[in-house]
């Protein structure tokens, strides 16, 4: 892949897309779990998204059950659990593996190869990585499970890229 915006993904609802939509736009990109210690950002999540998307913050959503099963459930499931439990209106997408190498779905291998990104590269460690990406496609920075969405660095790296270009 030449691009970040020429990765085929999968909306959780099952329609096929890229993620050319999205350019242009300062993006974050979350691997998420359902029964993570973690899940509890997805609160912080949707309030980055409901404070920022309206100066061109989009963050997405990627399930994945590759760290001790803890997103087991179908789209459908995953979809109504964020709903109903944390108010999602960020866009979600179908379920994807991020760890295992040889499985390892095409934006996370873009996302954690040296090449395509050599200042935040590196295997993802748990769920809720994140990754902040500029609006031309550019992998900013990289902020791990442990860094929550209203995390002081987090916030002002988010406000940095979207004053750019606004």
């Amino acid at each position: 892949m030449s691009s970040l915006y020429d990765i085929p993904v999968v909306r959780i609802t099952g329609e096929a897309t890229s993620l050319r939509q999205y350019e242009g736009k300062v993006l974050l990109i979350v691997n998420v779990a359902s029964k993570c210690g973690f899940t509890g950002q997805y609160e912080g999540l949707q309030a980055l998204y409901g404070k920022y998307a309206d100066r061109g913050l989009v963050v997405l959503g990627f399930p994945a059950n590759d760290f001790l099963g803890q997103e087991p459930g179908t789209e459908e499931e995953i979809q109504t659990f964020c709903k109903l439990n944390y108010g999602v209106t960020f866009p979600l997408f179908a379920k994807i593996v991020v760890k295992d190498v040889a499985d390892q779905h095409p934006l996370y291998r873009f996302l954690t190869d040296k090449r395509t990104n050599p200042a935040h590269a590196g295997e993802i460690t748990w769920n809720f990585n994140k990754f902040l990406v500029g609006r031309d496609g550019t992998i900013l920075n990289r902020f791990g499970s442990r860094t929550k969405p209203d995390d002081a660095d987090l916030v002002a790296a988010i406000e940095q890229a979207l004053g750019a270009g606004v």
